[in-house]
């Protein structure tokens, strides 16, 4: 969602890398467009932070709470607690 935030394709186009192992470069269609995409940056999307973002943001963090077993809802201090805390039982457990 963000790489087609910034890399619309009515304002870029993909182009093949000369290197066949490097990504694909994107490359504005005119000048207008690369004024356009000069300004869509990342930190200017986080600081404009639209609806769209921050439901992509709350949908990712449901599934990744569920992933780990955690309530939607889990406190940040038990979001950085738990994954460690299973981490160690894991460790222990492969002993």
């Amino acid at each position: 969602m963000r790489e087609g935030w910034r890399n619309p394709p009515d304002l870029a186009e993909r182009v093949p890398e000369v290197v066949a192992s490097y990504p694909d470069r994107m490359v504005p269609v005119s000048p207008k467009a690369a004024a356009i995409l000069k300004k869509r940056t990342l930190t200017n999307l986080y600081n404009e932070r639209p609806a769209w973002l921050d439901n992509a943001h709350r949908d990712l963090d449901a599934a990744v709470a569920a992933a780990y077993g955690c309530p939607v809802d889990i406190s940040e201090e038990d979001a950085l607690t738990r994954p460690l805390d299973l981490n160690r039982e894991r460790a222990i457990a492969g002993r």
